[in-house]
């Protein structure tokens, strides 16, 4: 049996397909720039010699019922993508789930429309997401579908980790508060580390740090998410690639009336022209370690920047947790740059972090050790599968919805 995971945006359809038995990954691919005349179909499979076998097609794809039917049109059973009788289920990432969705959820009519609702808190992600669960319902109508939330992760943080300081009427109105995403990455590294380390998972408190283009720290006690950086949007935090972060609240409004800039254009620099982009032009980390190499002075502060908000969050958190048994580092620029992980650790080694620069210098494609050996805090470098992750979840969503309840 197969579950096949969907993440479903705006342009683009990525998709992933798991032998369930062993949560292992058969077949992906990725159909972009939906919406144009050529829009492109990259798929690759495991062929049945046990080799990696790759198609790439373009074509015109008016939308995203059409994407769907043209990846089904491409990836027929033989090339990874199961017929009806072999499927499980489909996980679907949903970005937002408000605050009832704090589980893997079985989808059905009463639950797409509480989706729907959620897409004032979500209008960039959640719509194309909750589409492609309504054209798969429609393709596979037997076949289960299960929402997956990046913000369920983090819905053991208390009260006051996800309070804001502001009328109460906000939250009990307008549903304002922190929610914290990447939920699906941080739950799967911080998995993954406290089995290596061997630690009760229970028992492992860690900071769990996704780097990518977008970025997020959490604070992690007893394998549960207490606090994190990202907040009522992906946009409160960490310096991104293209996001701020952390910003004085009132200075928006101050941009507002300097600039005459409409709310939405503002709203759109924060989120699109900011971040390391803003300040040196590149959104990309590896083209700012290049720049700043050269000299480059805004590269170099950019760089200085994004390193020196994260240590402050590392601090934060250590201080709400009292103890960590382990720093992590996923994602794009976690898993990748040595340069990054290196600026980050400098200077904590009162704290008990203590980087060995060999071992960060020698970083694979596994779960790494990195800390000196003097270091009383592990440093791990985990490499993130939130696709696999989606697949667990929604292989536990299935089995409990299978699962009779006894009887009183």
């Amino acid at each position: 049996m197969k579950v096949v995971v969907v993440n479903s945006g705006s342009s683009s359809i990525k998709y992933e397909v798991f032998e369930a038995a062993r949560c292992t990954s058969v077949a992906a691919g990725l159909l972009e720039r939906i919406g144009t005349a050529d829009s492109r179909l990259r798929h690759r499979w495991i062929d049945p010699s046990g080799s990696p076998a790759e198609i790439v097609e373009t074509y015109p794809v008016a939308d995203h019922r059409q994407a769907f039917e043209r990846i089904l049109a491409a990836t027929d059973r033989e090339r990874g993508l199961p017929d009806v009788a072999e499927l499980l289920a489909f996980g679907h990432r949903v970005v937002h789930g408000g605050e009832r969705f704090r589980a893997p959820t079985m989808v059905d009519a009463s639950v797409l429309q509480a989706l729907r609702a959620l897409d004032s808190l979500a209008p960039l992600h959640n719509p194309a997401n909750v589409m492609g669960i309504e054209i798969l319902r429609d393709l596979y109508p037997g076949v289960p579908q299960v929402a997956v939330f990046d913000t369920a992760f983090h819905h053991t943080m208390p009260p006051h980790a996800f309070h804001y300081a502001l009328p109460q009427e906000m939250y009990r109105d307008h549903h304002v508060r922190r929610y914290g995403f990447h939920g699906t990455s941080h739950q799967y590294v911080v998995r993954e580390a406290a089995e290596f380390l061997g630690i009760t998972l229970t028992r492992f408190n860690a900071i769990s740090l996704h780097l990518g283009n977008g970025a997020s720290a959490a604070a992690i006690e007893g394998g549960k998410s207490i606090d994190t950086s990202m907040g009522f949007t992906p946009l409160e935090g960490l310096v991104m690639g293209t996001r701020c972060g952390d910003l004085d609240p009132a200075l928006p409004f101050y941009l507002l009336r300097s600039t005459g800039q409409a709310a939405e254009e503002i709203e759109r620099q924060l989120n699109q022209d900011s971040g390391l982009r803003g300040i040196c032009g590149a959104g990309d980390m590896r083209e700012v370690e290049r720049r700043a190499a050269q000299g480059d002075a805004p590269a170099q502060l950019a760089l200085e920047m994004f390193c020196y908000r994260i240590k402050k969050y590392i601090g934060a958190y250590l201080a709400v947790l009292g103890r960590a048994d382990a720093i992590l580092f996923t994602a794009g620029i976690g898993e990748h740059s040595a340069l990054v992980r290196g600026r980050v650790c400098a200077g904590l080694t009162a704290f008990g972090i203590r980087l060995d620069e060999r071992k960060n210098a020698g970083v694979g494609r596994v779960i790494s050790e990195i800390q000196h050996a003097d270091g009383a805090v592990k440093i791990l470098v985990v490499p993130t599968d939130e696709e696999r992750e989606i697949a667990r979840q929604t292989l536990q969503a299935v089995c409990t919805a299978r699962t009779p309840r006894s009887q009183p």
